[in-house]
């Protein structure tokens, strides 16, 4: 049986606490990565085009440079085998006022998260997939140009066929 000190050395850990992004973002990132190469991880983070993917890819590399560093690891056969997203403070941690009805007020609950990330030479193992959200990496096409804008028609408000119509005919509000 591994013991604690073993198990250390196979798998490499990382951790971003308070995050300041809700729970249930960050799970639906991490839900995609989850049992993923390193490189690929890597890249389904860089071209996805959710918010929650930054710190997840910034702390999949810290985790990275710590299985290089601290124990002796190649980054080219590396797994996330292990990654949990935990709830943080988010109830009256920060002070921010809501208005209700009546002349009440109510606390924004601005919600952290507690985010582990492990990674190993060893491949996680399956499991089911959950359903749910999942992350779509961004398109890479070429978004193509809007038409130009119709020409103006020739049509005018009353107001200015009035005062057209009094120019041309020479008659005005002068005499």
């Amino acid at each position: 049986m591994a013991t604690a000190t073993e198990r250390a050395r196979t798998e490499a850990f990382a951790h971003l606490r308070f995050a300041r992004m809700g729970p249930r973002k960050l799970r639906r990132v991490a839900d995609a990565i989850r049992g993923l190469s390193v490189q690929e991880a890597l890249t389904l983070l860089k071209f996805s085009n959710v918010y929650a993917a930054g710190p997840i890819e910034k702390l999949l590399r810290s985790a990275i440079a710590n299985a290089e560093n601290n124990h002796d690891m190649t980054s080219d056969d590396l797994f996330v085998t292990r990654i949990t997203v935990d709830g943080g403070p988010g109830g009256g941690f920060t002070k921010r006022l809501d208005p209700r009805a009546q002349g009440r007020a109510a606390f924004k609950r601005k919600r952290m998260s507690h985010v582990t990330i492990a990674v190993g030479d060893h491949p996680a193992k399956k499991r089911p997939r959950k359903a749910g959200a999942s992350i779509v990496v961004g398109q890479s096409a070429v978004r193509q140009r809007p038409a130009a804008p119709p020409a103006p028609s020739g049509r005018r408000t009353r107001k200015k066929k009035e005062v057209a119509s009094a120019a041309s005919s020479g008659t005005g509000a002068e005499s």
